[in-house]
């Protein structure tokens, strides 16, 4: 077994869609980015003996002044990878990270970013922290403590196994076989064409799948939320068929997206387990995964599963609680 390793992943374009301007997201810029990372960066130094760190390049330039300005302490290099500025560098770091046998990813964008990352991550212990739009898998939380708990997990000061939990995704196939998967959700949406990518308008909300709900997050996860939960390690997945709140037997107030709160009428609500489907005939639409639009549909039968385990989440409070109980942070 090689050194302990810590993966850092920053999206440069997290966190900047049009829901900016159309919807009461925040703003988090490149050097708010780059400011969370050299905490995380910091954080590593919560262990005696920090672990190694490797962080994605990005065309911005966001790694190369966090490695630049690495804590003494701290081993920092940026991955040996020709970016594109796409999401592909995201997929192609997170695979290389598995393949070389990193002990953790921290993950710095939303929803879209971390799923990229699961994708590709297979095994490898995942914190994923907020900078993006859509935040339901994403942690708020400090970059230091990100930093510190991926420390913790990567020397072994905490059992891996003991802290992390397996976060569920979903997929939606069509009568074509593409397929779209998601982290926490698979949104179709009436509109016919792709647009700006980001789901804006709550009439759009034609049904869909989640891994997880809950009246707290944000998107469909918030639409199945408030008729009761589903936690996001929990076996299978709820399907939604969704109508117009004025034509629906009945509705639910929930926060769709950023700043958006609105009412929305459930025409089904139905809990799937043991490789269930929820079919549904599509006559022009877009299937979306995790608050994006990503593909479009004419004349499709899509159907909507849950695909089970998916990337091994740490659980910070866990972390901590054990690092405290076996007293791995105290001296003396």
């Amino acid at each position: 077994m090689g050194e302990p390793r810590i993966g850092l992943i920053v999206n440069p374009a997290a966190g900047r869609d049009i829901r900016r301007l159309t919807g009461g997201a925040n703003v988090v810029d490149n050097y708010a980015k780059r400011r969370v990372a050299e905490c995380v960066l910091q954080g590593l130094r919560a262990v005696s003996d920090p672990p190694e760190a490797t962080l994605m390049p990005d065309e911005a330039g966001i790694a190369t002044t966090v490695v630049e300005d690495a804590p003494d302490s701290v081993s920092a290099s940026l991955l040996d990878l020709s970016v594109r500025g796409t999401a592909a560098d995201t997929r192609r770091t997170a695979s290389r990270f598995r393949e070389e046998g990193v002990n953790a990813i921290v993950v710095l964008g939303g929803d879209g970013t971390s799923r990229d990352v699961a994708l590709e991550c297979g095994d490898t212990a995942l914190l994923p922290v907020s900078t993006g739009t859509n935040n339901v898998v994403p942690a708020a939380v400090d970059g230091t403590v990100a930093g510190a708990a991926a420390a913790l997990v990567a020397t072994g000061a905490v059992e891996g196994e003991a802290v992390t939990r397996r976060h569920g995704m979903v997929e939606a196939r069509t009568d074509s076989d593409e397929v779209v998967t998601g982290l926490a959700s698979v949104e179709l949406s009436n509109r016919s064409f792709v647009g700006t990518r980001a789901l804006l308008d709550p009439a759009d909300l034609a049904g869909g799948i989640v891994s997880r709900a809950n009246p707290a997050d944000i998107g469909l996860s918030s639409v199945a939320g408030a008729l009761g939960p589903l936690a996001p390690d929990e076996s299978g997945a709820i399907g939604l068929r969704l109508d117009d709140a004025d034509a629906a037997a009945r509705t639910v107030m929930a926060i769709v997206a950023p700043g958006v709160v609105a009412e929305i009428g459930i025409e089904e609500r139905r809990r799937l387990t043991g490789g269930e489907l929820m079919t549904i005939e599509v006559e022009e639409g877009v299937i979306g995964a995790d608050g994006e639009r990503e593909l479009e549909l004419v004349d499709e039968t899509v159907e909507f599963r849950s695909v089970g385990e998916g990337p091994r989440l740490v659980s910070l409070e866990a972390v901590f609680a054990r690092a405290a109980r076996n007293g791995v942070l105290a001296n003396g």
